[in-house]
């Protein structure tokens, strides 16, 4: 899609057109994947501030809220606002380091927290113009290397709920292996046997299995929900006037520039999974859609703000791009925000369902980066170097998340990103290897740009 002139902004059509109830079960899967994700932050920056369980669901309710008004606007687009694809946002886990480290900060706790994150949500804006020219830095080479080493990085989440999560009273026991087994089998045998509209919903048809059977059994807890209230509005400044010091600032600051890495990598991912070309107009307004949703959240009492990675296998398991399936999906998320008691049963999804489920999609992301590393001239050994490296370095994080411990604080965000490891690293190896020099930089152009 040509974006020769930048002051009128191309619509981006749907590429299929969906009936309504497809619509909304597709959008329901997105949300049932992200869903564990988008609370997590919330609950484990509210446990680290100390606050009390209604004050911690306050906190997930407008974690909700933002989430969903960004994963439209991300999606629809609106002005300069959005990319225009099937993206689903949330809180983003780039910034829980540094975040926990602010609770504990004496004059910081949860107001420093949001007036650093509206102070980075700022700073993302003025910024993004320009770290959206850097796609000409991501030829089919380094785009392969990012998409392979998203999907390797997630995995171990894959895994982790499959066993049982970490509360699970016995990892990896049977009870949770044949529940995610069963999720996965039935994902495997829709898209074996079935066609068409069954395909398109086979990962909300294995959870829904995958929750029947552990209900069944004892492995759905729903203690609490009769507490929560039907109905509950997340107002802006719950928990006082947002304040500003320079350190966390600074750190929150830094954490917006990984953001934009990973989301770079993540949109030239689903660039390449809905067949468009990510250009630099669009990878703008996507961009700059995550920084203002950050710089509104802190006044909603919510964190920082970016795509999620987990939800680009399930565009590329499923075959559905249209960008309308993610826009219902965030309209799912503002009505769970206003609420609870729906919040509460999504929650009660057991991990051992989203694990059978993630552990097929999450592969399909780094099964789309090998596909598109067939592109580049990975015969070369200086680029089959370039991948081992990349890949590598992004795994160090998943592997032993500790490997960096004793390196500046300030670091955090970049060293325990396994994708924002990956993507500096095959962006910088790419330079050494293929762009010094005339002819690597004319290669690297047309690589860009053809």
């Amino acid at each position: 899609m040509s974006e020769s002139n930048p002051a009128r902004i191309p619509p981006a059509p749907p590429r299929q057109a969906l009936p309504a109830l497809q619509l909304v079960l597709v959008g329901l899967q997105h949300v049932l994947l992200m869903y564990g994700g988008a609370i997590a932050v919330p609950l484990i920056i509210g446990q680290a501030a100390g606050l009390s369980r209604e004050e911690i669901a306050f906190l997930i309710n407008a974690d909700l809220l933002v989430a969903g008004v960004a994963t439209i606007v991300q999606s629809l687009g609106i002005g300069a606002l959005g990319i225009r694809m099937p993206v689903m946002m949330g809180a983003s886990f780039a910034a829980v380091g540094s975040m926990v480290a602010m609770a504990g900060m004496d004059g910081v706790g949860l107001p420093g927290i949001f007036g650093a994150t509206i102070a980075a949500g700022f700073f993302g804006m003025l910024i993004a113009p320009f770290m959206s020219k850097v796609v000409r830095f991501f030829p089919p080479l380094v785009t392969g290397t990012v998409i392979t080493s998203i999907g390797l990085s997630l995995f171990p989440v894959a895994v982790n709920w499959a066993g049982g999560g970490n509360a699970a009273g016995q990892f990896g026991s049977p009870v949770y292996l044949v529940v995610a087994g069963l999720v996965l089998a039935t994902i495997l045998l829709v898209n074996r046997f079935m066609r068409g509209f069954w395909v398109n919903v086979s990962v909300l048809i294995g959870m829904g299995l995958g929750y029947v059977l552990a209900g069944c059994i004892g492995m759905v807890d729903l203690s609490g929900m009769a507490a929560a209230p039907w109905l509950q509005v997340v107002t802006p400044l719950h928990f006082g006037m947002p304040t500003f010091s320079l350190a966390p600032v600074l750190s929150m600051c830094l954490v917006v520039v990984i953001i934009f890495v990973e989301s770079t990598g993540m949109f030239l991912a689903l660039g390449k999974i809905t067949d468009r070309d990510v250009t630099p107009g669009m990878l703008r307004r996507g961009l700059f859609c995550d920084a203002a949703a950050s710089f509104v959240a802190g006044f909603l009492n919510t964190f920082t703000h970016s795509s999620f990675a987990q939800n680009i296998g399930l565009v590329q398991m499923t075959g559905v791009r249209c960008r309308y399936v993610t826009v219902v999906a965030g309209g799912f998320l503002i009505a769970l925000s206003l609420v609870p008691k729906a919040a509460f049963l999504v929650a009660s999804i057991p991990p051992a369902v989203l694990g059978g489920a993630a552990i097929a999609m999450f592969g399909m992301v780094a099964a789309t980066g090998i596909k598109i590393l067939q592109e580049a001239d990975i015969g070369d050994r200086r680029n089959q170097l370039l991948v081992a490296v990349s890949i590598g370095m992004g795994l160090i994080p998943v592997v032993r998340p500790e490997f960096f411990a004793h390196l500046p604080a300030w670091m955090g965000p970049i060293t325990h990103s396994g994708i924002a490891m990956a993507t500096l690293s095959a962006v910088l190896l790419n330079l050494l290897f293929n762009v010094l020099g005339g002819a690597g930089r004319e290669a690297m152009t047309k690589a860009a740009h053809g």
